[in-house]
């Protein structure tokens, strides 16, 4: 492993799109009125929200020769963030997603992501992209879900380990962009022993290990927030068994547990707030945890920090576009007692 002397904090790697959410928060689904237009996707929020708080931040997704791409990447240049190496692929289409809003806790999703331009990410666009230059890179699950994409992928954990970057997988099952549900976890399973950190709700993990497509129930469109039986004691310790140096477990309003291999869990607790959208609040959590992580804080820091960053954010109507900047993640933090 050659020591990393990177001029950048942090690569996100994976899906973009446009985001169309509903400006009417509380009505069904069938009787919105109106959308409002922002962008997503997991690593495209977490890219967002790395640079808001301050890292050097890159972003190799891909995108479409269509509106919808130049409204993404047109985004992302104003938000300061490193899209030099995003390719444009002739003959896909850039993804969206249109999402009702029914807090507490009912958020329906639908994915158009046929022949979506991320998936086409390949091999030549990982090396265009010189993971050399990067301190760490975060991978996230959708990304595997597919060749060439799920190709690429390894591909660029091999060249992060090969330059001594921090990897870190954001777990991010979408159980509608696979084959089959079980065929998610033979592939997450193969990228964990890279990961120095992985990061997942219960759900997540629990896919993760899924034996049973039965064990998987999805309610009222939720695509991001299913129903999973199983046993999650059991699947956290098969994830540290397979070399993963640090778990951190996602546990929405109650915060998040950090788990390493032959210690105690560590319980980190949430800020509470009003909810009003769900969606985006892992994908900030780890834009502040990796954040606290890259500026040497101790994993309680850090996560305390993830969890600042992930309140902040279900307060808000969308994702990236409402992603918390350095200054009101401590402001808010502080107003809650602090990190």
């Amino acid at each position: 492993m050659q020591e990393n002397n990177s001029k950048y904090d942090i690569l996100t790697i994976g899906r973009s799109s446009i985001d169309l959410y509903s400006n009417d928060i509380g009505s069904p689904f069938v009787d919105i009125t109106s959308f409002g237009a922002f962008v997503g996707g997991s690593p495209l929020n977490i890219a967002v929200g790395c640079k808001r708080l301050g890292l050097e931040t890159g972003f190799l997704t891909a995108v479409g020769n269509d509106q919808v791409g130049k409204f993404i990447l047109n985004f992302l240049n104003k938000e300061g963030i490193n899209t030099a190496s995003i390719p444009t692929v002739d003959g896909t289409r850039s993804s969206a997603v249109i999402l009702g809003i029914e807090p507490p806790d009912r958020f329906p999703l639908v994915y158009y992501r046929d022949n979506c331009s991320d998936i086409n990410i390949n091999l030549e666009h990982i090396r265009q992209v010189n993971i050399s230059n990067y301190r760490s890179v975060m991978f996230s699950g959708t990304a595997f879900s597919k060749d060439p994409s799920r190709t690429a992928m390894f591909y660029a954990i091999e060249e992060a380990k090969k330059h001594g970057a921090v990897t870190a997988l954001d777990i991010d099952f979408r159980a509608d962009q696979w084959f089959d549900p079980l065929a998610f976890g033979v592939t997450i399973r193969a990228a964990m022993p890279y990961m120095d950190f992985v990061l997942g709700t219960e759900e997540e993990i629990l896919a993760a290990f899924m034996t049973d497509p039965k064990q998987l129930e999805i309610k009222h469109q939720q695509i991001s927030a299913p129903e999973i039986r199983g046993n999650i004691d059991n699947a956290i310790q098969e994830i540290l068994r397979k070399g993963v140096k640090t778990l951190i477990v996602k546990r929405g309003a109650e915060g998040a547990s950090i788990f390493r291999q032959g210690e105690e869990e560590i319980k980190v607790p949430g800020f509470p707030v009003e909810v009003i959208n769900v969606l985006g609040a892992g994908d900030s959590f780890a834009a502040g945890f990796m954040y606290g992580y890259l500026q040497g804080w101790d994993l309680y820091k850090a996560v305390r920090m993830g969890n600042a960053t992930g309140a902040i954010m279900v307060t808000k109507h969308g994702c990236a576009n409402f992603m918390a900047t350095l200054d009101e993640a401590i402001a808010f933090a502080n107003s809650k007692g602090g990190l």
